[in-house]
């Protein structure tokens, strides 16, 4: 006999608590296996291809395209642990190919469906936006993608009983995986885990689930991870999406706080509800960082971006100020102070503000941070960014100059401590050797965490960073 099992909307990170249904890749009567990808949903940050942990035959599905499901609501049902298909024909019915079937006929339903490359794929909402500093060309993962969705469509249609036809009652059963034999299923919901446990080389049958009835969660994967010394590698969640359209109403017009608005003003909220933050701001001569940045580009080779200079001073400016690169443990009331510089930038898209990372910031000349920025930046505008790229971030450059404004007072992005604004360099008087001159001139602002360090040490580092716009042979005296 068959058993027919739920799969929920997993949770796919970030606190995410709903997503809508984009599309659906599978219909009832379709055979899926293992950990292929059954329907594209949208949250706030990203479109996701969330993957079945079940193999056999799709019974039900539960919402059409454009509806809106809770994490934990029911997704679909699958009828697995069916017999043997009977020969075409023969007039018999296959209920489906279970996940305790025989390796070599799991074979072929994976064959069929392109299902080993469709784990936990995450892509950008259809359109593009431009982002606020220039890239490089796209990649081709749009088209990768395209031809995952069409293998997804692959799988054979089949014959099943009523029950496959409408959605399941109150009485159909259902179960949850329990541990099996070697082809059989483990107790793992989420697909995020098993993408972090097959990343890593873990065996999940070897794992007793710290969850409910022994489910195998995120943090048991880690656990196995660290006891292995072995860095972990986590999913979450990335890009975000355009905000839904405006509901007019009597007396004016509605704006639902969802998608990325809605995303955007939760982070905001807790950074303001949660970091006693202060802002400090300089006027800076810049004629000489510009000068400096025009010769070495005269020079040959690949030009370099102002940006990158700027995040080239910010990382040794870290160096000497390490309290700006911390986060505050409330639970534990600790500052953690990190050693390497993640370096988080705020691209500003047509989906939205998003804020890539630039990973070992510190480690990187101006040549590869401006390969880095351009790459990423072009990753914004076409919505291609994956999670790890817009996570992890220690610190934050804003360059709000772009948009033709002098100064602002950035709020921090939550955890990080700090973050260091940067108008538009323009034409002013100034006061130079001595005597009255027009120079460029930027203002810098830095918003900080008043919990990681004082005022002395938020002033050194600006201090510190307007020196070295203002003259850059200190950066070299001091590297």
């Amino acid at each position: 006999m068959a058993q027919v099992l739920e799969f929920k909307l997993p949770d796919l990170g970030e606190g995410l608590t709903e997503a809508e249904i984009v599309r659906w890749l599978v219909q009832v009567g379709d055979v899926v296996a293992v950990d292929q990808p059954v329907v594209e949903v949208e949250t706030a940050k990203a479109m996701v291809e969330v993957p079945c942990p079940y193999g056999g035959v799709v019974t039900a599905r539960f919402g059409e395209e454009g509806t809106e499901l809770s994490v934990g609501a029911p997704l679909l049902t699958v009828a697995v642990g069916g017999r043997e298909p009977e020969p075409e024909g023969s007039g018999n019915v296959l209920v489906g190919y279970g996940t305790q079937a025989p390796a070599a006929r799991r074979r072929r339903v994976r064959a069929g469906t392109g299902a080993a490359g469709g784990h936990g794929v995450r892509r950008a909402a259809d359109g593009s936006g431009q982002a606020a500093t220039a890239g490089a060309p796209a990649t081709g993962q749009a088209a990768r993608h395209g031809t995952a969705r069409a293998d997804a469509h692959a799988h054979a249609r089949v014959t099943v009983p009523a029950v496959a036809q409408a959605p399941a009652s109150a009485s159909t059963p259902t179960a949850a995986p329990a541990e099996g034999p070697a082809e059989g299923p483990v107790p793992v919901i989420s697909p995020l885990v098993r993408k972090l446990a097959r990343d890593n080389g873990v065996d999940l049958r070897r794992l007793a689930g710290s969850g409910p009835d022994g489910l195998i969660l995120r943090a048991d994967v880690e656990n196995a991870l660290r006891a292995e010394a072995a860095p972990a590698r986590t999913a979450e969640e990335p890009v975000v999406r355009a905000p839904a359209a405006p509901v007019a109403q009597g007396g004016g017009t509605r704006i639902p706080l969802k998608g990325v608005r809605g995303a955007v003003a939760d982070k905001l909220s807790r950074s303001r509800r949660e970091i006693p933050d202060a802002t400090c701001w300089v006027d800076a001569d810049a004629t000489e960082l510009t000068r400096a940045r025009a010769a070495m580009n005269a020079a040959g080779g690949p030009r370099i971006s102002l940006v990158a200079l700027l995040a080239r001073i910010c990382t040794a400016g870290l160096a000497r100020f390490p309290e700006l690169n911390s986060f505050v443990d409330t639970e534990a009331r600790e500052v953690v102070r990190l050693d390497q510089v993640h370096l988080g930038f705020a691209a500003q898209t047509e989906r939205g503000l998003v804020v890539p990372v630039v990973r070992d910031a510190h480690a990187r000349d101006a040549e590869s941070l401006t390969a880095e920025f351009a790459r990423l930046t072009e990753a914004a505008r076409t919505g291609t960014l994956t999670p790890g790229e817009l996570t992890g971030g220690t610190f934050t450059l804003n360059n709000y100059g772009v948009f033709g404004v002098d100064g602002s007072t950035p709020i921090i992005n939550h955890p990080e401590a700090a973050m260091l604004g940067v108008g538009r360099i323009v034409p002013k008087p100034w006061v130079h050797e001595g005597e009255l001159a027009v120079r460029q001139v930027v203002q810098l602002s830095l918003t900080f965490d008043h919990r990681v360090c004082d005022g002395g040490t938020a002033g050194g580092f600006l201090r510190y960073v307007a020196d070295c716009v203002e003259q850059p042979a200190v950066l070299l005296r001091t590297l």
